[in-house]
């Protein structure tokens, strides 16, 4: 299996190169982008979707380079280096076939067939998340959020399960980080209902437990009814984590925030559930891919784009009004600072003294790129973007 470029959504008229993967828009592009996403044109537009825009070159943003520093040969790039390599096949019929629209449904239906990573212990929300997606996948626990991105560039996974956002404590800034220094595309999306409960020790009661352990998002989500019991709290990494310490350790008087999943693997007791102080507790969470989902408009779809833009007088204002004046729906706006260029001078020169700080924006609209609207938008973005990268066109998902 050949290691493959992440898919770009690109016009078909713009000249290709396979110079990179990452989503690039030239704001100054004079092609039209009058895409008809049907079958007929469905082979050239997953011919353009493997290249880049190479007319020009635009501004270039640091942040979106991917951390390649750490990361071996992929098993695709190991296997081309073989006997395979040396010589044609004699029998054509041996030959890989390219993937088609019904082989990835097939692959996704109860994900059987699927290695999926996420970050934490059995029993992590996150791991509730992946089988929610795939109810029969093989789940690969990793240590950190960008081990799970690493696995599925090496092709040790097929896909990733990560948290993007929580109705109570918001955006998890590091993955935001993280899909524009990698070249993973979102394929999916996953919302799930989080019900925190008090773990302790078989036969221990609540009103023993002085210690409470678990990652500090659930310990805060859970503020009221650890105040009431008047426990320490000590930060863990992760959920599923802080019920396995309790477990390993042997400790009556510690207990942990966790799901009753965990507590079922680590064979310990609830003794409260549904504590956290915020009944509608749902996270977010994305899929992540090799490669791109071929949208479509049978059902609802959403998009994730990320964009910079010049400075300027209501130049935000004209880049959201793109998707306002089309009737497409935004879901999701997040502003990060540019890392490599976190600072910039007002006048642009040496001599300026005035700063500002420089951003970057992703967006989640509800509109398939399957839809000439969403094209068009995101052509007229352009005007306003030195810098613009889709990071994925996907099914939403509607059930908690």
């Amino acid at each position: 299996m050949a290691l493959k470029a992440s898919p770009i959504w690109v016009c078909p008229r713009t000249p290709c190169s396979d110079l990179g993967s990452s989503d690039l828009w030239s704001r100054n592009s004079g092609s039209a982008f009058n895409l008809r996403f049907d079958l007929e044109k469905s082979r050239k537009w997953e011919c353009c979707c493997l290249a880049v825009l190479a007319q020009r070159a635009i501004t270039p943003v640091e942040d979106e380079k991917p951390d390649v520093s750490s990361v071996g040969p992929s098993w695709g790039i190991e296997r081309t280096q073989g006997n395979e390599s040396r010589g044609f096949h004699k029998d054509l019929n041996l030959l890989p076939k390219p993937l088609s629209a019904n082989d990835l449904s097939s692959c996704s239906k109860d994900g059987s067939k699927v290695r999926v990573a996420y970050q934490g212990l059995p029993g992590a929300y996150s791991e509730a998340a992946a089988l929610k997606a795939y109810p029969k996948c093989e789940t690969v626990p990793c240590d950190q959020f960008e081990e799970a991105f690493k696995a599925v560039e090496l092709w040790l996974v097929d896909k990733a399960v990560l948290p993007i956002e929580n109705s109570v404590g918001g955006s998890i800034h590091r993955n935001y980080d993280l899909l524009l220094r990698h070249r993973l595309n979102i394929v999916g999306e996953v919302q799930l209902q989080v019900n925190h409960c008090l773990l302790g020790l078989p036969g221990v009661r609540m009103e023993e437990i002085k210690n409470v352990l678990s990652h500090p998002q659930a310990l805060a989500q859970c503020d009221v009814m650890l105040s009431n019991l008047g426990v320490v709290r000590i930060n863990t990494d992760d959920t599923a984590g802080a019920a396995q310490m309790v477990a390993s350790t042997g400790l009556r008087d510690t207990g942990a925030v966790a799901s009753a999943r965990a507590a079922e693997i680590y064979g310990l007791d609830v003794l409260a559930e549904k504590i956290q102080d915020d009944d509608d507790n749902i996270t977010r969470f994305l899929v992540l891919a090799r490669e791109h989902i071929i949208p479509g408009t049978d059902r609802p779809y959403k998009t994730s784009i990320v964009f910079t833009l010049e400075e300027g007088a209501g130049v935000l204002f004209k880049a959201l009004a793109v998707f306002a004046l089309r009737d497409i729906n935004l879901t999701k706006v997040k502003s990060r600072p540019q890392k490599q260029r976190p600072l910039r001078v007002v006048d642009d020169s040496n001599e300026g003294s005035a700063k500002y700080f420089d951003y970057m924006f992703y967006i989640d609209f509800q509109a398939s790129m399957a839809e000439p609207r969403a094209q068009y938008a995101l052509e007229h973005l352009q005007e306003f973007a030195t810098f613009l990268r889709v990071l994925g066109c996907y099914p939403m998902d509607t059930v908690l």
